[in-house]
């Protein structure tokens, strides 16, 4: 999962994996939150103002049927590192 914060759109943007190009979108919301598809599949998550509509990627991610908390995590990392492209593996649960 590769995401970026651009603090100066006050824009997030979460690809879920590789594409070249996205097929089409879906709004999650009426203003802030967008899905894009790359051959069918949820491929990229883009929220405006994201410490205001965090929820919205749970929403998201209820609807697309992805992980909420990998998605979560990738978000609140591109916040706290502004500007940056910001890279995050997320593996299995543990089981004990």
């Amino acid at each position: 999962m590769r995401a970026e914060y651009d603090s100066r759109a006050d824009a997030l943007s979460i690809d879920l994996g590789t594409a070249n190009r996205w097929d089409r979108g879906e709004g999650v919301d009426e203003d802030f939150c967008t899905v894009s598809f790359a051959g069918g599949e949820p491929a990229n998550i883009e929220l405006i103002g994201p410490r205001e509509h965090l929820e919205l990627l749970e929403r998201a991610a209820r609807r697309y049927g992805l992980d909420g908390e990998a998605i979560e995590a990738a978000a609140r990392s591109a916040l706290a590192a502004p500007d940056r492209i910001v890279v995050l593996d997320v593996l299995a649960r543990v089981t004990p």
